[in-house]
């Protein structure tokens, strides 16, 4: 199979305009996260609607293709991408710009999960360690099917442990945190950007709950490596912090 990594990046942020080009011992965000996706897939590209971040990944070596400012969604910069970029691609891979510590073994497990031809779309989870992280709404939880396919994503803590006092709950359930990162077959992905938002999006703010409500299945793959997203200037210092301890 042929896989091609899109790396959506985009420079107005509300909590952190200019994220992607912020510098992070010594490299930019986005410099980072190229590296580690190009370290496991040989195609990868930045998509992004500002010249500034196009010209800092063609300094560094890297691939870019400009897309247009309107887009509501990841997903929808990532279609617009891989339709200028070409290719036969059997699987577009969407690795966050804001991730610099995703871990080769994440984008193989992802790869892997379209070993099964009914998978049209793959993402990770990782076991929760600690109940303060499940009841947290900007955490949000995936049940899967005996099969490893979601059933559904929520913000609120699912499933609902009856009977058992709540601090005792993940002694009595495997709960999972999904990591957003996705994989699409090509036909898939020209179809989901098709979609109108579903009213089960629209309540829980979560886009790939769109894809389930219209009957596509999403694949998890499961990993132990905790990822570590960008959010804030604050995140950026700490990013620094754990890099500087791993010399």
């Amino acid at each position: 199979m042929k896989f091609l990594v899109i790396i959506p990046a985009r420079y107005a942020s509300t909590r952190f305009s200019g994220k992607p080009l912020a510098t992070l011992c010594g490299k930019t965000v986005i410099q980072r996260v190229y590296e580690k996706a190009s370290a496991v897939i040989s195609d990868v590209y930045v998509a992004t609607d500002d010249d500034r971040i196009y010209q800092a990944v063609e300094a560094f070596g890297g691939k870019a293709v400009m897309t247009r400012t309107d887009h509501k969604s990841g997903t929808d910069r990532i279609k617009e991408a891989a339709d200028k970029i070409g290719g036969d691609y059997d699987v577009i891979i969407n690795v966050q710009g804001d991730e610099p510590f995703i871990d080769a073994s994440q984008i193989h497990t992802l790869c892997q999960q379209f070993n099964d031809p009914t998978t049209q779309i793959a993402t990770l989870g990782k076991p929760f360690t600690s109940m303060e992280a499940v009841v947290n709404p900007n955490s949000p939880k995936i049940v899967v099917d005996n099969k490893g396919f979601a059933l559904y994503f929520s913000r609120s803590v699912i499933p609902y442990c009856r009977g058992i006092d709540r601090n005792d709950w993940l002694e009595h359930y495997p709960f999972l945190k999904h990591l957003g990162i996705y994989a699409y077959r090509r036909e898939v992905l020209d179809e989901v950007t098709a979609l109108p938002q579903s009213s089960l999006e629209i309540a829980e703010s979560l886009e790939q709950l769109r894809w389930l409500q219209n009957g596509y299945r999403i694949r998890v793959g499961k990993t132990d490596i905790e990822t570590v997203g960008i959010d804030t200037p604050e995140d950026l210092r700490k990013a620094e912090e754990f890099l500087n301890s791993q010399k």
